[in-house]
């Protein structure tokens, strides 16, 4: 497919903005359909409010809690909060625990 550049108006700001043809083809090969809708200014402004990393878990967004392990005793921190209802296992014994995951 051919792709031409076009100009999109950012709904953040109002600036318009290029969605050049390299763009629209990248797009299209990681599966995309819509078009982008803020300028890489406001996109990347967005981004720094929401604390997005890319999917790095090191940020402060994610709170974590403390849980004791059911297996070895240590106090772990887990990113869920323990009911109660189900053991918690620290990062050692649960890889020990489950060595292999499969996904269906």
């Amino acid at each position: 497919m051919s792709y031409t550049d076009k100009t999109l108006t950012c709904v953040d700001c109002g600036a318009e903005f290029t969605f050049s043809a390299e763009d629209q083809e990248y797009h299209a090969s990681r599966g995309f359909t819509n078009e982008p809708k803020r300028c890489s200014s406001c996109r990347a402004a967005r981004k720094s409010e929401r604390g997005d990393s890319r999917g790095s878990y090191g940020s402060s967004a994610r709170q974590m809690y403390s849980a004791v392990c059911a297996q070895c005793g240590k106090t772990a921190e887990v990113p869920f909060e323990p009911r109660g209802d189900r053991p918690v296992y620290c990062r050692d014994c649960f890889s020990q625990h489950s060595p292999s995951r499969s996904r269906y």
